[in-house]
């Protein structure tokens, strides 16, 4: 079984110091990217939509983003909550899903049972990793 040790230094993609010796290179344990290795700038980089799920206060607002670095800037918000992978078919699900709490645009109400889908939805992961995570395979599926 692979041991979880220190980087040689952060990893070009996503920044994570820790990675697991395979065969003979180190792989990021944030981002599963293969330490050393740089995305060819050449190529156009890989389109990855969320669905994101952002509280301020009491209400969560549940939008989607291909860049949700800048979107999530540009959103006045509390706390990220969770990255769910999809685009726009899956955030209007979700906005089905939960109508009976909209409270006006893209914002719900957080209930108990929104609340537990949230969890559900974080259970796979702290939300920047997953979003390095999906990114990378994205390179590496491009690449």
């Amino acid at each position: 079984m692979p041991t979880i040790d220190a980087l040689p230094g952060p990893c070009h993609l996503c920044g994570g110091s820790t990675g697991t010796r395979i065969e003979h290179a180190w792989v990021c344990t944030v981002c599963g990217w293969r330490y050393g290795d740089v995305p060819d700038s050449g190529l156009p980089l890989p389109r990855v939509d969320v669905v994101y799920y952002l509280r301020f206060d009491r209400r969560v607002k549940i939008g989607t983003s291909r860049r949700p670095r800048q979107r999530l800037a540009s959103i006045r918000h509390d706390e990220l909550l969770a990255f769910e992978r999809g685009d726009r078919v899956v955030e209007h699900r979700r906005h089905l899903e939960f109508a009976a709490l909209r409270e006006g645009g893209e914002w719900f109400t957080l209930t108990s049972a929104l609340d537990e889908h949230i969890a559900t939805v974080r259970a796979a992961g702290e939300p920047w990793h997953l979003y390095a995570r999906w990114f990378s395979e994205a390179l590496q599926r491009n690449g």
